[in-house]
């Protein structure tokens, strides 16, 4: 089994990025990894030219993410890792591989929403393996609880599905 000396959690504040964060903190206290955290402000409905986005001033939402970062390393932190947080915007599957590439990680954490074929279809998401392809590492992808997996496969969810949720462990 490879070492992971270096590890890049993927955090964006959704119950994904909840279940990434706190799965990659579990494993890098137990190999006692260098740990990056990396939140990206995902600019597509930008280079889309959705209407919305421009009645949204850009520096609200920079620090928001940027909020995000912070309290992904604040909850890092409190479990007794020394994390380095990295913020960056673009594209997810462009900049994961960039950083991931630049600081030599063994491994990347993300978190996985599952979503029903007609869901991929409508968002046009056909990048499914990109991630895998574009890295040198390792890649952990976690899954929320049983009862998230579940409800998943079974088409239903408690979650709304349009907005992402934001908890506080």
């Amino acid at each position: 089994m490879a070492a992971f000396n270096r590890i890049l959690l993927c955090y964006d504040g959704t119950r994904e990025g909840q279940h990434a964060l706190k799965d990659g903190a579990a494993l890098a206290q137990e190999l006692k990894a260098e740990t990056h955290v990396l939140c990206v402000l995902n600019n597509s409905a930008w280079v889309q030219g959705a209407d919305i986005t421009s009645a949204i001033p850009v520096d609200l939402v920079t620090e928001s993410a940027k909020s995000l970062l912070e309290e992904g390393l604040n909850k890092l932190t409190a479990r007794g890792i020394r994390a380095i947080g990295h913020f960056a915007i673009g594209d997810p599957l462009d900049q994961i591989p960039f950083f991931a590439n630049r600081l030599g990680v063994d491994m990347v954490i993300v978190g996985h929403r599952r979503a029903s074929r007609l869901a991929r279809w409508w968002s046009g998401s056909r990048n499914d393996g990109l991630l895998l392809d574009r890295v040198g590492c390792s890649v952990l992808v976690t899954v929320g609880p049983a009862s998230d997996v579940q409800a998943a496969v079974a088409g239903t969810s408690s979650v709304d599905e349009t907005s992402p949720s934001i908890e506080h462990s």
